[in-house]
């Protein structure tokens, strides 16, 4: 299976991971690897997780407060947003 980060989910995850690293050094590249983890568990189980939007599904990530927003369609997984969980929880669904 496929999995595709839109141009919009990737920016997020640079944004995401440079903060981490300015509030101190390491954070970013375990927030890379935690990330990293989840997506090989989308790909692994696309429809595990349920659905919240639409077709749009929500994978949280561990040890950081922030989700991942997907779609699954029988050969790729495409994730639309990667979003902090303080963020406007309907900022991601313009997206789907």
């Amino acid at each position: 299976m496929d999995l595709i980060l839109r141009p919009a989910a990737a920016a997020d995850v640079e944004e995401a991971c440079s903060w981490y690293e300015q509030q101190r050094s390491g954070p970013g590249e375990e927030f890379l690897a935690v990330l990293d983890a989840g997506l090989r568990e989308i790909v692994a189980h696309p429809l595990r997780q349920a659905i919240v939007f639409r077709d749009a599904r929500r994978l949280l990530l561990e040890r950081f407060p922030c989700a991942k927003f997907y779609r699954a369609y029988p050969n790729a997984v495409v994730v639309v947003a990667s979003m902090h969980g303080r963020r406007d929880p309907l900022r991601w669904r313009g997206r789907v």
